[in-house]
């Protein structure tokens, strides 16, 4: 727990994708009422309306259930960034610490909890020439060639960023080359005021990677199940969408898209969707192993959400 004593908890329920996140926040709403009776969706995918089965966002039923925030609030042709995300989240913990209840804050961007808890970093202005010259770096050379270029500059912050996130990478790039400081040291230097609520950290995940990785697989073949690719289908029929906007470089959409495009085939969608998801899995645990005051879960105890809520009630008593 970080503790302030002018401000009253929040909760952060975190963990890799397919970890069972929802579920346990819907047992503990169940659980403990008086204190939860909504949840902030920390997730860059959920905001998006129109993508509801690729990013797993709770059903109807379950946010009838216990309602959800900061779902839905944007088209997928707009932009959502961590700054957005700070600005929205504290304006909900807000509203519900107003009428006596507890912030719940459930998710697996890592990026947007540290924003949350740790404030924005002040960073540098995007430099166009530099953008300019990295995008044509990318084409000639590849973006593996670039991701291996920032690992050897930020091997944290490579560890972090997916391979074929492009934006990312270049960004990350442009401000070591405008600054000369590595991202990991920007964001140290230059985090601006932190979250200030007594923060309570949770973090859930299988006891066995394998567990978690016959979750994953499981799920994706469940969304396939549900409609997935009709979903996406109907995002390519709109002109102003396309594969380089943030919402459809998301985990499954950008393999389903490729698919739909006949760039690769079925089966091989379904393989690169879920070996993308493992590493998703992979890259937010990284985040959380070395997140500082956090206190874990296995999400395969049978009596996990007694043994969560046991826990919250012990910290707010201290």
């Amino acid at each position: 727990m970080v503790s302030n004593n002018t401000f009253p908890p929040i909760i952060c329920l975190m963990g890799p994708t397919a970890s069972g996140k929802t579920r346990l926040a819907l047992e503990l709403s169940e659980r403990l009422p008086h204190l939860f009776g909504s949840v902030i969706s920390v997730d860059s995918s959920m905001v998006y309306r129109g993508m509801d089965i690729g990013t797993a966002k709770p059903n109807l039923e379950e946010r009838a259930k216990l309602p959800h925030h900061l779902i839905d609030i944007r088209d997928p042709s707009d932009s959502y960034s961590a700054g957005d995300f700070r600005r929205d989240a504290l304006k909900h913990i807000e509203n519900i610490s107003s009428v006596g209840q507890i912030p719940l804050l459930v998710g697996g961007t890592m990026l947007y909890f540290r924003a949350l808890q740790r404030g924005i970093a002040d960073l540098p202005k995007a430099d166009p020439q530099i953008r300019a010259r990295l995008s044509q770096e990318m084409e000639n050379l590849g973006i593996a060639t670039l991701h291996q270029r920032l690992l050897d500059i930020d091997a944290t912050a490579g560890a972090r960023i997916n391979v074929n996130d492009a934006q990312r990478i270049q960004r990350a790039l442009e401000l070591y080359e405008l600054t000369g400081k590595s991202p990991s040291e920007l964001f140290s230097i230059n985090a601006s005021e932190p979250l200030p609520y007594t923060i309570i950290n949770i973090a859930i995940c299988p006891q066995n990677r394998t567990v978690l990785h016959k979750r994953i697989a499981e799920r994706f073949a469940k969304m396939l199940h549900e409609g997935f690719i009709a979903e996406v289908e109907e995002l390519q029929k709109r002109s102003d969408l396309s594969s380089d906007l943030s919402a459809l470089r998301s985990v499954g959409y950008r393999q389903a898209w490729k698919y739909l495009k006949g760039e690769i085939s079925y089966d091989n969608m379904c393989e690169e969707a879920v070996v993308a998801t493992r590493q998703l899995a992979k890259r937010q645990l990284t985040w959380l192993r070395s997140w500082p005051h956090v206190v874990w879960f296995y999400s395969d105890d049978r009596n996990l959400s007694q043994t969560v809520a046991d826990y919250i009630l012990k910290e707010m008593k201290n």
